[in-house]
């Protein structure tokens, strides 16, 4: 069916040194159209393969599906005039989903790095959410935190082949078990290939769920967050200003520069503790400081 990594010959030149011709694999990338009920809504580009599940996650970031029940089904079709290539996927949605907003369709192409690009205003993307993370109960301690970029590297099986491929892992808050892992070409569609496994399992809102992800935590992926009801997300590298904006207003906990045993908290700091540090003398009096006990540097980011 879809291939995930293709082949290719290369050549490796070393400067001052070497010039050698080998195999190597690239993470392939081709379009996917979505349909729902026959009618064409949008077409990513995505690394093939769990693609009922990037439609899925897609429709839940929409805000037109939040339940298992409201996807119904789904069929690789072939577009018209041409052979099944496994590249147009149509949606059959539940009847008690009401028909789709025409503001939603978007006809043309949206890149493999932003899932948002094409929209008609900024208005448009701040999607309301069918749940809310502000009284989410999750408490996590640090400990388990600074294990979850590990266990998502260990994971990432075509970005081993390759090296090219984003990857989102969601995380059982209350036990740390990875309960799925997600890899594309683009950041948001590896999200949403999480979110519509959860979906697909009835999972839900994602209550005391952490979502990790390897590259930054970007506005749209703090919106499919939330879209999702999960109350945390964490990534490797930086934030940016506006999916702080957002996850302050909606009371959702963001990580970034999650690397080794630091981290910084940039919203909703009292979901994360750690016994060592938080036994001293407690919060403020110790932000940016290393606890002897723990080894761990818990930051909290500074906004005016």
């Amino acid at each position: 069916m879809s291939r995930i990594a293709a082949r290719r010959r290369v050549t490796r030149l070393t400067a001052g040194g070497s010039r050698t011709r080998r195999a190597d694999f690239l993470a392939v990338e081709e379009p996917l159209e979505i349909r729902v009920r026959g009618k064409s809504l949008a077409i990513t580009m995505r690394t093939p393969g769990h693609d009922v599940e990037l439609a899925a996650g897609f429709l839940v970031s929409e805000g037109v599906i939040h339940r298992a029940s409201d996807f119904a089904a789904a069929i690789h079709c072939a577009s018209d005039g041409e052979p099944n290539t496994y590249n147009v996927l149509d949606i059959a949605l539940g009847p008690d989903v009401p028909p789709l907003d025409p503001s939603l369709e978007r006809n043309f192409y949206t890149t493999s790095s932003c899932g948002l690009c094409g929209k008609a205003s900024i208005d448009a993307v701040h999607t309301q959410s069918h749940f809310t993370v502000a009284d989410d109960p999750l408490v996590i301690e640090a400990s388990r935190i600074i294990s979850f970029p590990d266990a998502l590297r260990a994971q990432q099986a075509v970005f081993e082949r390759t090296g090219g491929l984003h990857a989102a892992a969601l995380f059982d808050g209350r036990t740390g078990e990875m309960l799925v892992l997600r890899e594309d070409v683009g950041r948001h569609n590896a999200v949403d290939k999480v979110v519509g496994w959860a979906l697909q399992q009835g999972l839900l809102p994602l209550r005391s769920h952490v979502l990790m992800v390897s590259g930054r935590a970007s506005f749209e992926l703090t919106q499919k967050a939330l879209m999702a009801g999960i109350p945390m997300l964490t990534a490797v590298s930086a934030p940016s200003s506006l999916a702080i904006e957002l996850a302050e207003a909606s009371g959702l906990t963001i990580v970034g520069f999650l690397r080794g045993e630091s981290m910084v908290i940039y919203t909703r700091d009292d979901r994360i503790v750690d016994p060592a540090i938080d036994a001293n003398d407690g919060n403020e009096a110790n932000d940016g400081t290393t606890s002897p006990v723990s080894g761990h540097t818990l930051e909290k980011a500074v906004h005016s």
